[in-house]
């Protein structure tokens, strides 16, 4: 079984960078894809970027393309967000997820079925 967990957030000055690490403590993540996802407070949670772990693809939302980059460590069977340039709007809890999904659904967090528990990510103004 997969099993998510989350670490790296923090708190960070605007223009400042994070790093995120999504590691997978059960099976393999061979064959899956994977996604961030984050939710600020009264909203709803919405896509960041994936990543399939077969192919190595990488796919973003517009907001952070550019300041976000997400990589497979095949080594700890974990995927990482390095996030620069953050800015007081990327203020949320940064989860990750894995799911044997289709491309067109990555954008969807309702396709995916193994979760972390999400990491808190702040930035100041």
């Amino acid at each position: 079984q997969v099993r998510l967990v989350e670490t790296g957030g923090g708190l960070v000055q605007t223009g400042g960078s994070l790093t995120l690490s999504c590691e997978s403590s059960g099976q393999s993540l061979s064959g899956y894809r994977l996604g961030w996802f984050r939710q600020a407070p009264g909203k709803d949670r919405e896509f960041v970027a994936a990543l399939s772990w077969n192919d190595r693809r990488t796919y973003y939302d517009d907001s952070v393309k550019g300041r976000f980059t997400v990589a497979r460590d095949s080594a700890k069977n974990a995927m990482n967000l390095q996030m620069d340039g953050l800015r007081p709007e990327d203020t949320a809890i940064y989860f990750c997820a894995a799911g044997r999904l289709i491309l067109s659904s990555l954008r969807y967090a309702e396709h995916y079925t193994h979760w972390g528990q999400g990491t808190q990510v702040t930035v100041s103004s």
